[in-house]
C-alpha cells in the first residue's frame, strides 16, 4: 500500500517517448541551456534532435539525466 503512494505522488516517463522528451525540452529550454544542464556533445555542438535521440539511446547515464530535466519542468 505504501508503494502505491509513493509512485502516485512522483510523476512518470509512461507513454512518454524519448523524442517527445527532446522535442519538448528544446522547445521550452532551449539547447544552450540543456547543454548547461547535461553537458553532453550532442546538445552543445551543432544539436538536433536526431542526433541527441541517437547518443541518447546507446548512453544510459545521460538519457537518465535528461528524464530527470524533463520530470523537472
Amino acid at each position: 500500500m505504501e508503494n502505491q503512494k509513493k509512485s502516485a505522488a512522483r510523476p512518470t516517463l509512461d507513454g512518454i517517448t524519448l523524442e517527445t522528451i527532446v522535442t519538448q525540452l528544446s522547445v521550452s529550454l532551449g539547447w544552450e541551456a540543456m547543454a548547461a544542464a547535461v553537458p553532453i556533445r550532442c546538445f552543445s555542438h551543432d544539436p538536433s534532435v536526431k542526433s541527441s535521440l541517437k547518443f541518447l539511446r546507446r548512453t544510459p547515464w545521460a538519457r537518465a539525466k535528461v528524464e530527470q530535466l524533463y520530470l523537472q519542468q
